[in-house]
């Protein structure tokens, strides 16, 4: 007997002692570099491992299958962040903190644990976790799925997965798998409501009982259980074989969910088991807006809308925009300019304003045709809905009769009529030219005997004239001395930018701001350049006008026109009692969006600003006008898009900046967005000494908006409750996670201005706001 139990006793302390190593096999200040021989920490067997892997020009962190090839990536840290370079590091410090440290020694958390850390260990299930010195768990990563799921993992009631942009980038991408409160699990497109018109997915169990949850057993079974144990319904269909295979389930970049299978014996390639669906095209939002879905030998393929072209070939999600210019339209003559093209048996999402009821494809090609509004109208057993665009969720599906008549730019007819009066303009036009022609022969004899008569006189004519020119039409260059003189040896600072200072000052009767460059590095060079050839061709009763500048030696200068009333931020955030009424504020609003119009649609060469803020807002006695285009970056003609650093301020940048996407005018929108928020509430978009649930503006805007309760935003004020809410929903749109869903600045002035409809905004993602 004594025996027994003292085998029982090394059986034991031998399993304790395993148990032991394996939860402490990562120890405090233990490292990870992404070159060294220690790039990640292994699972007992070797199968997972936490670490760095190569993605793109660099690495991210992550849990991923080290024993199978090619790279299996199961679980991102921090996955919408940029790679990071090979000097970076992941320190699990002294006091229990995982984090990820730049090379220029940035730190960044990358779990949320909370309590006394003391160790940590990578499982052979794939689970990362942390311990206390108890070795109870304080945080694992099974509890922050991204898009994969492993067995024994179980995905809880209101969590979801979110499907990577590729393959190989695992940032976030265009389709989500939530398991629903109500007990529905069900697939949707990112940035949309949990609602039934968005899903493309369910399996139907809503109303079956609360807090369900999604289970993954070892054999590959997957199904849903309620509180009390209880199988809900299958997900999949029967059980897989447990011996030497690995299983993980996922919602791929394509919007389906699979379930995969690899042996690890025959060492093979991962097998699929289950998929939720063979129709490729099902997934809403897989083509982006105004394109198609169409299935070629079962796979998918995107087309463009007729008269659309893709924004980005090769990129669906991006979608299409019109190949043509737009015609002005008046009432009476909507199609002039406007032809019909149908793309039958094809099904999308249904948002009409109009519907038009008992006609044929001819009528309502006409109602449409007649429309201003009307873009393209669906058209379905004797149904004529009246679409405005964008169209989306759009895919052929030889079961749906619906035909989209498409409203496509044709050129105009040019009439008999039409000829003669262009023929009589152009002998006028002849006439005129050749007066003017004889006025300026006339005017060059004429300066030439003055020349000879007084040469005195005709130096001081063409100064005249050439000051006239610089002061009309261009600004002006000046000497470093005159502007110390203007400024009083720049005596009187009235603001500080990123890149200099600005200082007060005379010329003649007229007061003028001279922002001084403190900054001579290539950076500070191109930001003067840039204002200097940016400003000058810019002119709009919005934006502040640029009067010279000063390049003598090393000294960079520029000459402003002088805002009598400061920035927006001072008058909203500094002095309650300078502090504009409300209609004042939603006047400021639409004069900034009429500035940023003209930036992106109006100027001569398009400019994303790039740094839209209260701080960059000046007011005079009668207006908002932006300044400071030093961040601004130009595109041609033939450019739409461009890659760069991360540019703008902290708060008001937007989300595609920090993700390595092409970044276009729509950042601007959600600056403007930000902004407007900040000018509705007459607060900081971040306040850290308010409660923690309105320390972040937008989030707390968006709660108050979908909780009822949009009367708090404003405080004692007293604003038209319908006023106020549109504003909101205006901001709300602007600042969409997705650049495609954000409005234009056009039909965001036209929002403001009560010209254009606005319909209600998607709800964000969970991150952003509790509903």
């Amino acid at each position: 007997m004594a025996f027994i139990m003292f085998v029982l006793f090394l059986l034991a302390s031998a399993s304790l002692a395993k148990a032991q190593e394996t939860r402490s096999n990562i120890t405090l200040r233990s490292s990870l570099s992404p070159t060294s021989n220690y790039s990640s920490w292994l699972s007992p067997s070797g199968l997972y491992a936490f670490g760095f892997y190569p993605q793109g020009q660099g690495y991210a962190v992550g849990i991923f299958l080290a024993g199978i090839l090619p790279r299996t990536v199961i679980w991102t840290v921090n996955r919408d962040h940029p790679p990071v370079s090979a000097d970076a590091t992941v320190l699990f410090t002294n006091d229990g903190r995982l984090i990820l440290r730049s090379s220029q020694g940035q730190e960044t958390s990358i779990t949320s644990a909370t309590g006394s850390t003391y160790s940590a260990s990578m499982l052979d299930s794939g689970n990362f976790v942390l311990y206390d010195p108890k070795g109870s768990v304080l945080w694992q990563s099974f509890d922050y799925p991204t898009d994969t799921l492993l067995p024994t993992q179980r995905l809880l009631a209101g969590q979801e997965i979110i499907s990577s942009i590729s393959a190989t980038n695992h940032s976030t991408g265009l389709f989500r798998l939530k398991m629903q409160h109500d007990g529905n699990l069900v697939q949707y497109p990112v940035n949309t409501p949990d609602t039934a018109p968005y899903a493309y997915y369910a399996t139907s169990t809503g109303g079956w009982g609360d807090n369900f949850s999604l289970n993954f057993d070892v054999d590959g079974h997957l199904f849903l259980l309620n509180t009390t144990g209880y199988v809900i319904t299958h997900v999949t269909s029967g059980r897989f074989p447990t011996n030497s295979a690995n299983y993980i389930f996922r919602i791929d970049f394509d919007g389906l969910m699979r379930l995969y299978s690899y042996d690890l014996n025959q060492k093979g390639n991962w097998s699929v088991k289950w998929s939720s669906t063979d129709d490729k095209c099902n997934p809403k939002g897989l083509c982006g807006l105004n394109a198609f879905c169409v299935k070629n030998d079962q796979e998918a393929n995107c087309l463009c809308l007729p008269g659309f072209d893709f924004v980005e070939p090769g990129n669906w999600a991006a979608g299409c925009e019109r190949n043509f210019t737009v015609e002005t339209c008046k009432t009476g003559d909507a199609g002039a300019s406007y032809n019909f093209q149908a793309v039958d048996y094809t099904e999308w999402e249904d948002d009409s304003y109009s519907v038009v009821s008992s006609t044929d494809k001819d009528g309502c090609k006409q109602a449409c045709s007649e429309d201003c509004n009307c873009e393209a109208a669906l058209y379905n057993g004797g149904i004529c809905r009246k679409q405005r665009l964008p169209l989306r969720y759009g895919r052929i599906l030889t079961t749906d009769a619906t035909s989209a008549l498409i409203k496509v730019g044709i050129a105009k007819p040019i009439n008999a009529n039409q000829n003669k009066e262009e023929v009589t303009r152009m002998d006028i036009l002849l006439l005129s030219l050749s007066l003017l022609a004889f006025g300026f022969v006339m005017m060059a004899i004429s300066l030439v005997i003055i020349c000879k008569n007084n040469m005195w006189t005709y130096q001081r004519i063409c100064n005249k004239i050439e000051v006239s020119l610089a002061k009309d039409q261009a600004p002006r260059l000046f000497t470093y001395a005159a502007l110390e003189l203007v400024t009083d040896s720049f005596k009187e600072q009235i603001g500080r930018g990123s890149f200099g200072t600005v200082y007060k000052g005379v010329i003649g009767e007229k007061m003028v701001a001279v922002k001084r460059l403190d900054k001579l590095l290539a950076e500070g060079e191109r930001e003067f350049q840039t204002e200097v050839e940016v400003i000058g061709r810019t002119h709009h009763r919005n934006l502040v006008r640029l009067l010279g500048y000063c390049m003598e030696g090393t000294n960079r200068l520029l000459v402003y026109e002088y805002m009598s009333n400061g920035s927006l931020a001072s008058i909203l955030f500094k002095s309650p009692e300078r502090r504009p009424f409300w209609e004042e504020r939603m006047e400021i609003a639409r004069d900034i969006a009429r500035g940023v119009l003209y930036l992106h649609e109006e100027c001569e060469t398009q400019i994303i600003h790039c740094d839209i803020k209260p701080q960059n807002i000046l007011m005079d006695e009668n207006r908002a006008k932006i300044s400071d285009f030093g961040l601004a970056k130009l595109l041609n003609a033939d450019q739409t898009r461009t890659f760069t650093g991360i540019r703008g301020t902290r708060g008001y940048v937007a989300p595609e900046w920090h993700r390595n996407q092409p970044v276009t005018v729509k950042a601007d929108v959600y600056s403007f967005g930000i902004m407007l928020l900040e000018i509705i509430c007459c607060r900081r978009n971040m306040e850290l000494d308010f409660p923690e649930r309105e320390a972040i503006l937008e989030e707390w805007v968006c709660e108050c908006f979908w909780n009822g309760e949009i009367g708090k935003l404003t405080g004692d004020e007293k604003v038209d409750e319908d006023e106020l809410k549109a504003a909101i929903k205006v901001a709300l749109w602007c600042i969409s996670d997705d650049p495609m869903l954000r409005p234009s600045m056009k039909r965001v002035l036209l929002m403001l201005e009560g010209s254009a409809e606005i319909p209600m905004p998607p709800i964000p993602s969970s991150s952003i706001c509790t509903v």
